[in-house]
């Protein structure tokens, strides 16, 4: 049995995914948390308690626990405040550790849990594992830069983490080209689906489900609302299908989220209301996995036009249900499109491309093949073989010397 330690410093994998600064890292925490447990071992997160409510301790289920920690204020925080309280978190995860036992190995996640990571390690001379999830360096090449600071930071933890963990063979060469990690550190362990939610289904019931027209031509984006997502894009290609004669229709799920959320959730509404298609986009609340995959199987084609991405969750659960992906040829969306197969990869930020792709998918000598293919895709990843590597990499490191700064 092993046991392991999860940092999720900032945002607990029990919050609601699209909201605030969760995402698609909620999903990875908990599914792939939950997957270790049942293979026998045990997992315990660590997250800031942002609830004076929450109890200190939740059992999601056997061998699967999540700690409440006491770390500032236990309300919501801007992003910049999250560093200000990450030495007293780090500080409480350690008395934890003294009191219970130290585990195996830290699997922490994201840059302001690889911090805590950093410290703990070395105090405790614990295995450091590290998922990034999104990269500054990374970032800042296909969008922005948030902070010079953050990538020295995480070059930092490259620097001292004894495994890092990449999503995809993309994501690992950009984690050794942009922050010079040695390769023989770099692990790649693939995203899984949860089959039972994300499956293939009967579209007309999945519309009369959600009351959206049958006859419809249904887009759907779900993330959260800021720019890096691209929400703005697919609203673009909504407009222009409509322009073209398309009765078709746009469901955004999601909430804003970021210092840009609310700005950009705004500049939706107002560009709603600019092309008159009020009646035709839907902004709808983030969804839990069961309602989130009767969307996904309503829905005619998936956008995923994110400016960067290093896995896409979204595009990988949408193909669990059938329903073909067009995303940006970025990032891990590159290895989870096969174009033409499950959907289409596209490089320009054209509206009209993309509603190009859209007609090639709704055509009807693709798309019953796209949505087998994207089906046959999904069933590759699976949460059990994400845990199982994960597993066998704790085993090995807790058995190694440890990586030293």
């Amino acid at each position: 049995m092993v046991r392991l330690a999860v940092l999720s410093y900032h945002t607990s994998p029990l919050a609601q995914p699209g909201t605030g600064d969760g995402g698609g890292m909620n999903v990875y925490v908990r599914e792939l948390s939950s997957a270790f447990a049942r293979l026998g071992h045990e997992v315990d997160v660590y997250t800031r308690r942002d609830n004076p409510q929450v109890h200190d301790t939740v059992l999601v289920e056997p061998g699967f626990r999540v700690h409440h920690v006491t770390a500032g204020p236990a309300t919501t925080l801007e992003r910049d405040e999250f560093p200000l309280y990450i030495d007293e978190f780090t500080d409480s995860v350690a008395t934890s550790f003294r009191c219970t036992g130290a585990p195996d190995a830290i699997h922490a996640n994201y840059w302001l849990s690889g911090l805590s990571g950093h410290r703990l390690k070395h105090e405790l001379n614990i295995p450091l594992i590290m998922t990034f999830h999104t990269l500054e360096r990374v970032k800042a090449e296909t969008f922005e830069d948030e902070s010079e600071e953050r990538a020295k930071q995480e070059a930092a933890i490259f620097a001292c983490a004894d495994a890092v963990l990449a999503s995809c063979e993309v994501e690992a060469e950009q984690i050794v080209r942009f922050y010079d990690a040695s390769p023989s550190r770099v692990h790649v362990v693939p995203l899984g689906v949860q089959h039972a939610f994300f499956a293939p289904g009967y579209r007309p019931q999945a519309r009369r489900a959600l009351g959206i027209d049958p006859d419809a031509t249904m887009l759907l984006f779900v993330g959260r609302i800021q720019a890096l997502k691209g929400v703005d894009l697919a609203l673009e290609t909504l407009i222009e299908m409509r322009k073209r004669g398309r009765n078709a229709l746009l469901a955004i799920i999601g909430g804003p989220s970021g210092p840009d959320g609310r700005e950009t959730l705004t500049r939706l509404h107002d560009r709603v209301a600019k092309a008159g298609v009020i009646g035709q986009v839907s902004f709808v609340a983030p969804q839990a996995h069961q309602l989130l995959s009767t969307w996904m199987r309503a829905a005619d084609v998936t956008l995923v036009p994110s400016r960067s991405e290093s896995f896409g969750l979204v595009a990988l659960e949408s193909s669990g249900c059938g329903t073909p992906v067009i995303a940006s040829d970025v990032g891990g969306l590159k290895t989870l499109i096969e174009p033409g197969v499950n959907g289409f990869l596209i490089e320009e930020r054209d509206p009209a491309v993309w509603a190009n792709a859209v007609e090639v998918t709704l055509d009807p000598d693709h798309s019953t093949a796209m949505s087998t293919g994207a089906v046959l895709l999904a069933r590759g990843y699976t949460w059990r073989a994400a845990a199982e590597s994960l597993a066998d990499l704790t085993e090995r490191l807790a058995l190694s010397s440890l990586l030293r700064c």
